[in-house]
């Protein structure tokens, strides 16, 4: 197998699914966001709900996953995690970050940055109880999260042990390393592909507290 990535320059597609004009939004981007969030829902692509979410420590190393939506409101957009990882790490230092929705076969994606804070323990632990027990187990030992580890068995057989600890029925209550977070947007932007790479890009920013658009260039 070769070792050399071969020449990528032809491998392109023309966008032509669609147009983003400022006639056609709304004047607030959650609303924005809804619009097109719930399109992608009823298209039924794969995971619609899944973001990339983008943070920096305090010497400006950035960080990037995939993460899930769990929440989206006028007040921020929800996901949850473990406090002691990279990403709990990264916020604690720089509570700044950048979602990133990507939806390929609708040619659009939205990038929506803000401050992060860490939600309520009752809103926390609210949704951690709403999850697959195996869900809720599996929080409780893949700490600390992104940690190093012996072997896959030994992963298996925390998991394995908990289970058998706690039975089918027993109490697992959140643990205090575990919950969510919310990011605050102040910034979006969304891209909707169009032929000959002549996308549309617009803009939300807040300015005094109101919401401007704008057009970018692609």
């Amino acid at each position: 197998m070769s070792d050399v990535i071969k020449d990528l320059s032809e491998l392109r597609l023309s966008y032509e699914q669609g147009e983003l004009h400022e006639a056609q939004i709304s004047d607030h981007p959650h609303l924005q966001f809804l619009n097109w969030f719930n399109h992608a829902l009823a298209a039924h692509l794969h995971e619609p709900y899944t973001m990339s979410l983008a943070t920096a420590n305090a010497q400006g190393r950035p960080h990037v996953r995939t993460v899930l939506l769990r929440g989206a409101t006028e007040a921020g957009y929800d996901f949850y995690t473990n406090y002691d990882s990279q990403k709990g790490i990264d916020l604690a230092e720089n509570p700044f970050a950048e979602l990133l929705f990507y939806w390929p076969s609708l040619e659009r994606q939205v990038r929506i940055s803000g401050q992060v804070i860490k939600i309520s323990e009752h809103e926390s632990t609210e949704y951690y109880l709403k999850r697959p027990r195996d869900s809720q187990i599996a929080a409780h030992i893949s700490t600390p999260q992104s940690g190093r580890i012996a072997s896959r068995e030994e992963l298996q057989q925390r998991f394995y042990d908990l289970q058998q600890q706690v039975g089918e029925h027993g109490e697992l209550t959140k643990p205090d390393f575990w919950g969510g977070y919310r990011l605050i947007a102040d910034y979006y932007e969304f891209w909707q592909g169009r032929p000959n790479r002549l996308h549309d890009r617009l803009s939300y920013e807040k300015q005094d507290g109101q919401w401007v658009i704008q057009r970018l260039m692609p």
